[in-house]
């Protein structure tokens, strides 16, 4: 899989900074710098809050390409988006995402597919961050480790070698999951994962 080249926008150079040191490190990920900035595959934002001059610096680096947005603001489940910026902004992370895996995974998954994210940020505008029901957490362990790998851009294939199992084994657990919690498809099966929290 190519490295993902990412694009950092604060409106504060010691957030904006905290950004690029955070991304820099991750295995896979380039952070571009300059000019490079423009051919970034997933923009990367925080703010403090959507003022107009947050909303003016994301429309210029989208441009007319438009491009994935994964934004970082607190409270992330409270935040409205401008109708401008409805379809860049394919999820909205807490600025804790910084300290963990979820910002990584969510930029990997914006840059291989960004329908799964889509329908992640569908599913904040609807449910304004309602949980899920408990019951649909529990996945087992070779199910969480399939659904990660999708969310890295692995196919079927991919997936079977990483994991040492026969193709169809893959597609049985794929099938299995996305049948019994009801999910449509692949894309539809990461962004439920991401948004119960299980990768």
């Amino acid at each position: 899989m190519e490295d993902v080249l990412v694009a950092v926008h604060a409106l504060d150079p010691l957030t904006g900074a905290g950004l690029v040191a955070c991304l820099s490190g991750r295995q896979g990920m380039v952070v571009g710098r300059g000019e490079t900035r423009r051919r970034a595959d997933v923009i990367v934002a925080a703010f403090d809050e959507l003022d107009p001059a947050a909303v003016a610096e994301l429309e210029a680096a989208i441009g007319a390409e438009t491009k994935p947005v994964v934004l970082l603001m607190d409270p992330a489940e409270e935040v409205e988006l401008p109708s401008a910026l409805e379809p860049s902004v394919v999820a909205v992370l807490p600025r804790a995402a910084v300290t963990d895996d979820r910002l990584p995974r969510c930029v990997r998954a914006a840059a291989v597919d960004t329908a799964a994210l889509r329908l992640l940020a569908q599913a904040r505008r609807t449910r304004r961050g309602g949980p899920i029901p408990a019951r649909k957490h529990v996945l087992s362990q070779r199910e969480v480790a399939v659904v990660r790998l999708m969310a890295e851009g692995c196919d079927t294939n991919e997936i079977a070698r990483r994991m040492r199992y026969a193709d169809h084994t893959v597609k049985n657990i794929i099938y299995s999951l996305t049948h019994r919690l009801g999910l449509r498809n692949r894309s539809h099966a990461v962004a439920y994962a991401l948004r119960a929290g299980i990768i």
